[in-house]
This record gives structure tokens, sequence and C-alpha cells, in this order.
């Protein structure tokens, strides 16, 4: 064998335990313990932040992925509609598929909310994460059941009011359609006191999207100091192990929000960690 042949084998057997789309399709059905993960990782498209959205579409593939979140500041929303579909042909090109949008913030606002699903069809997303006004969740779920997608609210920590943690938006959505539910953002998790990996298992029948990140921060912070996954205080094995036993069966984002002018390293760390952790855990 040789060195390029290593090489090459080498990376394929690093992303076996992420399982790819194939895969995870023909995986084994939820569990009260599974053995093996059905979920994919990707990147969330705010770690690239200051990157344009050619050069952080290839820096997914840098990092060995092919699934993006799209954060507005890649591609806005509100103020932009005509640019949408021409954008599309960027993510087909680049071998980089877009499966999420967010975090879309929604107001009680019709022709505002209006505008997000237009945003979302377009996309050719089933899913998108949000931050929705309190008073806009009836509005939400009207809008779900005519587009026929799913809105998941993403929980921001304890300096936010509304969404601190995942047990407020998991309250308020009980009485409506089951098209909405959680984006539990583990770092925000934890800094507003809840048990990250206890709530993926509490709240795993309307757990839609997962941001996966680490904090230098202790609980109860309200300014967070990110880090790349595996040098903060998350028990991140804690974490997939509950994304495992749960059956989680959707995409957990790869969130490295810290240096935008230079996250490459810190992203291609915190990939590797989590790689680390499901091949040992495997």
């Amino acid at each position: 064998m040789n060195r390029r042949t290593a090489l090459k084998t080498l990376a394929a057997g690093a992303t076996l335990p992420l399982l790819g789309p194939a895969r995870a399709a023909s995986g084994s059905q939820p569990s009260a313990l599974n053995s093996q993960p059905r979920f994919t990782l990707g990147v969330a498209s705010y770690t690239l932040r200051g990157m344009p959205l050619e050069n952080a579409l290839q820096a997914v593939k840098r990092v060995g992925l092919d699934r993006i979140s799209v954060n507005r500041l890649h591609l806005p929303w509100e103020n932009s509609p005509p640019g949408w579909a021409a954008q599309l042909v960027k993510f087909k090109e680049s071998g980089v598929a877009a499966t999420c949008v967010g975090v879309l913030t929604l107001k009680d606002d019709e022709a505002q909310m209006r505008t997000a699903f237009e945003y979302v069809k377009t996309m050719g997303v089933s899913l998108f994460s949000c931050s929705p006004a309190r008073a806009a969740l009836p509005r939400l779920e009207r809008f779900v059941k005519e587009y026929d997608v799913r809105a998941a609210i993403h929980n921001h920590g304890p300096e936010n009011e509304d969404w601190p943690s995942p047990h407020e938006p998991w309250k308020a959505i009980q009485s409506l359609d089951s098209r909405i539910g959680l984006c539990i953002d583990v770092g925000h998790t934890y800094r507003a006191g809840a048990d990250p990996a206890q709530c993926i298992r509490d709240y795993r029948a309307r757990l839609y999207d997962v941001h996966l990140k680490d904090t230098a921060v202790p609980v109860g912070t309200k300014k967070d100091e990110p880090i790349p996954v595996g040098r903060g205080v998350l028990d991140e094995r804690g974490i997939l192990r509950a994304l495992i036993d749960t059956g989680y069966s959707h995409t957990i984002w790869c969130e490295y929000e810290q240096s935008p002018e230079d996250p490459m390293p810190g992203l291609a760390e915190s990939v590797g960690y989590v790689r680390g952790l499901l091949r040992g855990m495997a």
C-alpha cells in the first residue's frame, strides 16, 4: 500500500462513526438503547460568519463534512428575497448540502413570517431553527401546517428571557402541532443551569436539531466564552451518548463561535474531537 492509498483509507475510516446519509437511513430503528449513532454531523455556518459563502462551503469540505445549516449572515432572508434562488447553485457546485437554515428570529408579524417560510421553501429544506416571540407561537403553528415544515425553537442561555433552556420551549409547545419542536444548543443549555444530556433524553420526542459546542464559563454566566469542543466544561461524551441512546436521527451542527476571522483551527479540532469520541464509543 503506497502513501496516497494509505491516507485515503485512513480518511475514509475516520468518518465511519458519523454515518453518512445512506447508512443512517438504513440503520436500526430507535430503541431504548442504541449502540450506533443514527445522526449525521454538519457545520452551523455561523461558525464561518467571517467568510463569504463560497469560502464557507469550501471550509465545510476541508473538515470532511458535506452539510451546512445556513445562517442569515451568509444568505440574508428578510431584505433580499430575489437573491435566494440564485445562491442555490453555489451549494450544488460545492457538494455541500444546505439541509437546515436558522436561527430565524420571528416576530408576531404576518408579512415577516410569510417571508421566513418562503425563504425556507426556496432553500428546499424541511427544517429550520428559530427564535419566535412567545406571542408568535399561534401564528408559527399556522404556518408550519400550511408549509408542512418543522420549526425547531432554539434556546439562547440565561441572557434570554423567553427561551434560556430547552425547558421553556418544551412547555410552550405542548398544545401545538408536533411539527414545532426543539433545537437544543448544548452550550446555552448548560449556562442556563440545565443538563444538556438529560434534556436530550427528556425531550427526544420533539428534538429536531442540535447545536454542538463547548464553553469555558460556569453555569449562570450570561456572557459566553466559546472554546473548541473538548477543551471546555461540557460532558460531550454524555451528550453524544444521549443522542445515540435516544435514536436521534437528524443532524448535529458543530458550532464554534470563537475567532470568526480564523475559525478553521478551532472547527477542525472540534470535528476531530467528536469523531474521536464516536470512534471510541463505537
